[in-house]
């Protein structure tokens, strides 16, 4: 008894859909915008309460704006749970996200979100159609600097931008279009 064809293309529908959503972070946390937009369908929108409701071209200016605020952010998918109909699906993806300010006030804001997706496969391919975003909680601390210079053993800090790490170590990460 083989593996079923209608099984292999869930899983690898399931596997396109984590590859979409965990792109979304390093997209947003690299500040790579080009590779954020790719990832819509042109109809998409967002939605994130009173911050942004809007299509795709909208909210890359509004991501721009609003994490210029941050030295730095790191957003983790942790679980994700899709239903899949043939081109379309539906996705609950659990987050957490980082954001630290500039300067020496400098605070974390550290949230646990959920992103309600709509997806739709478009020659092969799939991209948001839709992103509504549901806050589950929330913290807020002044940043100790001393972390910083202490832990990792002089590891490279993550960088937002072409600057990171991961632009210099990763070659195959480029190649997004």
């Amino acid at each position: 008894m083989g593996i079923r064809q209608a099984d292999l293309n869930e899983l690898a529908a399931r596997d396109a859909l984590r590859r979409l959503v965990t792109a979304y972070s390093r997209a947003v946390d690299r500040r790579d915008f080009k590779l954020l937009r790719s990832l819509y369908h042109d109809e998409a929108f967002e939605e994130h309460g009173d911050m942004f409701t809007g299509g795709p071209d909208e909210y890359m200016a509004f991501v721009e704006k609003a994490l210029s605020s941050y030295a730095a952010t790191a957003h983790y998918v942790v679980n994700t749970s899709f239903e899949i109909e043939r081109d379309r699906a539906e996705g609950e993806v659990y987050k957490i996200n980082y954001h630290r300010t500039h300067g020496p006030d400098a605070h974390e804001v550290i949230t646990g979100s959920r992103s309600l997706d709509r997806y739709r496969r478009d020659d092969g391919e799939w991209r948001f159609l839709g992103r509504s975003i549901t806050l589950d909680w929330s913290t807020r601390r002044a940043v100790d600097a001393d972390a910083y210079r202490d832990f990792a053993a002089g590891s490279p800090p993550g960088r937002p931008g072409p600057d990171d790490l991961s632009y210099q170590v990763l070659t195959l990460f480029g190649r997004h279009g």
